[in-house]
């Protein structure tokens, strides 16, 4: 079994956030490799986040970021169980960090399921008209549009969106990892951007 050192636990938990015992644990089972030890915390927060998806979320707060301009506003809804979690530092900071990516990336809705229909069909048809235009033949064009769906997925929703101050994490990597935290369930509820002197940009409530 490798030896792992004090610190390089102290690391990984600042790296991740996640105790200090699991991040132990998960430098053991992966060998002292840092980088194997965050993609093995990374799934079993994905683990735990699924065990707790069907939980109530009547509490939270409304987090808020005004740009230094003071011409951009974003108001975001982040629910969690209980008011305990809902005042915790961690909450709050990911709750500011959610309105500081919305402000940053201007997301259209939270998850892929929210996107407008009619939008929906519509990039998909100037997807697929592009691959043929490429020369690809029907069943190739269909793989083409799907990877392209994708990433103009991790454009427009929120939870696609790769983090502003890490762009190897989607905003649900972050998620997933602070229920696996916190211990509860989290969902982003509506959120709301504001430019000045424009109608507001951006409202999505969850379904």
């Amino acid at each position: 079994m490798a030896e792992i050192s004090a610190n390089a636990v102290k690391i990984l938990r600042e790296k991740t956030g996640v105790g200090m015992m699991d991040c132990k644990k998960a430098l053991v089972e992966c060998g002292g490799s840092e980088e194997k030890a965050i993609a093995y915390l990374r799934e079993k927060g994905l683990a735990k986040a699924a065990k707790k998806a069907g939980r109530a979320t009547s509490q939270g707060i409304i987090g808020s970021y005004i740009h230094n301009n003071g011409k951009i506003g974003v108001m975001v809804e982040l629910k969690c169980e209980t008011d305990f979690v809902a005042k915790s530092d961690k909450f709050k900071e990911f709750a500011k960090d959610l309105a500081m990516q919305i402000a940053a990336a201007s997301p259209l809705c939270v998850t892929p399921d929210q996107v407008p229909a009619d939008l929906l069909a519509k990039e998909r048809e100037i997807f697929k008209n592009q691959a043929m235009e490429e020369g690809k033949p029907e069943a190739i064009a269909e793989k083409i549009v799907d990877g392209r769906l994708k990433k103009y997925y991790s454009e427009v929703c929120l939870l696609e969106q790769p983090f502003i101050k890490d762009d190897k994490k989607q905003i649900k990597d972050l998620l997933n990892e602070l229920i696996a935290v916190l211990g509860e369930n989290m969902q982003i509820g509506r959120f709301t951007r504001m430019v000045l002197g424009e109608e507001a940009e951006a409202e999505a409530a969850e379904e």
